[in-house]
């Protein structure tokens, strides 16, 4: 490595010499090595560590060469004569702001030309209507400058009209500058027309670190222009030896690869691409937004819902007869599921390197440039087919959860206590807030009680260990607790979910209120306790004397004459909420009270499952799915579990009495009720659960 970098250094000092022998004569790219041999003739290149300062540079070289008297008046010229630099509405972000920070200019230079709204690509330059902005500032006075074009959008990957825009900038003076990720094609052997004409231009960025896999390496500007006197005052040239190192480390990498290494590192990112597109045409509900098929190293693909009634070509794109609100609605719907599944694919396929971007017109999307990510993820194609196969793994949540939303909306309207929350930003199921009693609806600000009820209600539905997943998280826009149902995978009974959800939670508030009227009982009992058993104290005072409270003198006389005192004491009955006297407790060995329990509330519908049958599927009774060798069985143990939850009582019955003859009459129930009355008052204490001692 040290040999190869002493004759590196030594062909660049070579090379600097016969540079200032032959009086500054210009490097052209012949004499650059690099994927561009021949294709881009008398330019001359400058190596940059930030991939916007080329075209800053350039930008200031152009102000240079239309202003002659720039260098002496400075910006009095342009105040009298406004320049403007014209971007596409594509470009990448932030590209505009850093060019008038580079260059000193005010913000209204720049001017946003929209893209094609009718005819072509959604993401092209709008040629028509540049020619009318450029016609509109000459009229005003102004001077169009610099058009950026672009060879491979930011977003999508497509290519402006080069071509096109090339006459017109010829026509009006102004200096074309392109950029984008497709310019590496122009390194294979087929390249398309649209991206061959950017070599006609004035200049062009290159970043061929992405491209091969080297983060150290500069990116590279590459220019036409005669005056050496104004690339040095734009400052595109320097004679400072340090700014020319700034080649070497793509000299070196270069050198390293080859031409053919470097031709193939771009060929395979581009293949890996074909390959995608090839496994995505195969697949349902998804859509491919590729401007050419045959060569375009970007892939951005959506999960889309197909609506009836629509052109397939157009199958995206709502029916005319939808409501605004409705297709509104289902955009946002698309755009969460489309969220969720690109993050699912990046973290099963991490060598994808896939990203989630959020389109104008298109909406959220999934893209695919193996081009920016390949060299330095390792990307295979066997990489490409694992992430076609998950994402047909993925395509049945997508579906059943989208069919299931507008079921779930219309269940919720209709139970009582239940209040649904549309939510665009969750792909799952939806997401449901149960009212309280005492909730606010008016209010937007935190409910602690609706908390704790969400909190408990999240705790129960967990516990069921179904498919479903269950979170809990703050409104959109609101401070209220709500529950967040998750995707689903299988055909959901969505009227029992919703039906368990309403239960559990009225379940939950109960429980709830219980727990905190307990307290302020307890607190009263045991304050009453304390005054009653004060009162009992001072009874046995009086009752006994004062002689026996002596010590000495009160042993002595409970020796000769003993106290015949009665047992008394109090228990706190919790279902009632009062203080009552042990005596009969003593009296008839038995504890309890004559109160009996609120009732537990229960579901109204009771939904028998098979053993090993999860919450919130539907029946398998008249699927087809079930085998002819299974289906007997199943539909018996169904039948057997149906029997034995509507009869108990007469099974009871039954095994009270199994040695009775067929015509002896069996006894009633209010046979029993004599007997029960000859038993002492509060003898029907007995049958009270343990857990009210």
């Amino acid at each position: 490595m040290g040999k190869n970098l002493k004759e590196a250094m030594k062909m660049l000092e070579d090379s600097q010499r016969r540079t200032d022998d032959e009086n500054g004569k210009k490097l052209v790219s012949e004499d650059i090595p690099g994927p561009l041999p021949g294709r881009y003739e008398n330019g001359c290149a400058y190596f940059h560590e930030e991939e916007r300062e080329g075209l800053a540079k350039i930008c200031r070289l152009a102000i240079h060469s239309r202003y002659e008297d720039f260098v002496v008046d400075g910006f009095n010229v342009l105040y009298n004569k406004k320049p403007v630099i014209y971007l596409s509405a594509a470009a990448r972000p932030g590209l505009g702001q850093y060019l008038c920070n580079q260059l000193g200019l005010p913000f209204p230079c720049l001017c946003r030309v929209p893209c094609n709204t009718m005819f072509g690509s959604q993401h092209q330059m709008d040629v028509a209507f540049l020619e009318k902005l450029i016609k509109d500032d000459v009229e005003r006075g102004r001077l169009p400058l610099v058009l950026v074009a672009n060879a491979g959008t930011a977003a999508v990957g497509h290519t402006d009209k080069i071509g096109r825009l090339k006459e017109l900038c010829e026509q009006y003076g102004i200096w074309l500058h392109v950029e984008g990720v497709n310019l590496a094609t122009l390194a294979l052997g087929y390249v398309s027309s649209s991206v061959l004409a950017a070599t006609k231009c004035d200049s062009m960025t290159l970043t061929p670190g992405p491209w091969l896999g080297l983060p150290a390496v500069p990116a590279v500007t590459l220019y036409k222009h005669d005056d050496p006197a104004l690339t040095l005052v734009a400052g595109l040239t320097s004679n400072k030896p340090a700014d020319k190192l700034r080649a070497l480390p793509l000299w070196l990498s270069l050198q390293y690869l080859g031409l053919d290494g470097t031709v193939e590192r771009i060929k395979h990112a581009c293949q890996l691409s074909q390959r995608l597109q090839e496994g995505l045409k195969k697949v349902n509900h998804i859509r491919i937004l590729v401007e050419d098929e045959l060569s375009s190293p970007v892939v951005v693909f959506r999960f889309v819902q197909e609506f009836s009634g629509a052109d397939p070509v157009f199958k995206a794109v709502p029916v005319p007869s939808m409501a605004p609100a409705a297709a509104g609605r289902e955009r946002h719907s698309c755009d969460a599921l489309n969220r969720w599944l690109g993050e699912q694919l990046k973290q099963l396929v991490p060598a994808s390197g896939l990203t989630v971007m959020d389109l104008e017109a298109e909406g959220v999307c999934v893209r695919f440039s193996p081009l920016m990510t390949a060299a330095v993820l390792g990307t295979r194609g066997e990489d490409v087919d694992q992430l076609v196969t998950c994402i047909q793994s993925k395509l049945p949540v997508l579906t059943c959860t989208l069919q299931l939303r507008e079921e779930f909306k219309q269940e919720v309207e209709a139970t009582a206590g239940l209040l649904y929350v549309d939510d665009p930003n969750w792909p799952g199921i939806g997401v449901v807030r149960y009212e309280h009693a005492n909730d606010d609806k008016s209010s937007l600000k935190s409910d602690p009680e609706g908390e704790k009820i969400h909190a408990g209600l999240l705790k129960k539905l967990n516990e069921l260990e179904s498919d479903l997943t269950f979170k809990m998280g703050p409104e959109y826009k609101s401070m209220k607790s709500c529950i967040y149902i998750g995707m689903a995978s299988e055909d959901i009974d969505v009227s029992e979910l919703v039906e368990t959800i309403a239960v559990t939670a009225r379940e939950t508030e109960e429980n709830s209120r219980l727990l905190e009227n307990m307290t302020e009982v307890v607190r009263k009992g045991i304050q009453e306790a304390q005054i009653q058993l004060q009162k009992a104290n001072e009874e046995r005072l009086l009752e006994e004397g004062v002689l026996r409270q002596i010590p000495v003198v009160g042993s002595v006389l409970n020796w000769f004459s003993p106290v015949q005192a009665s047992q008394k004491g109090r228990t706190f009955n919790l279902t009632a909420g009062s203080l009552e006297s042990t005596e009969h407790t003593y009296v008839y060995k038995v504890q309890g009270t004559g109160v009996t329990p609120p009732p537990t509330p229960s579901s109204v519908r009771t939904k028998q499952r098979l053993p090993g049958q999860k919450p919130f599927k539907r029946s398998l009774r008249g699927s087809d799915a079930v085998s002819e060798t299974s289906s007997i069985s199943h539909v018996e143990d169904l039948e057997k579990v149906e029997q034995l939850a509507s009869g108990p009582e007469q099974s009871t019955l039954e095994a009270h009495g199994p040695e009775q003859p067929p015509g002896t009459p069996r006894p009633q129930k209010t046979e029993a009720l004599p007997a029960r009355a000859q038993c002492p008052g509060d003898c029907t204490q007995v049958e009270e659960p343990e857990s009210l001692r």
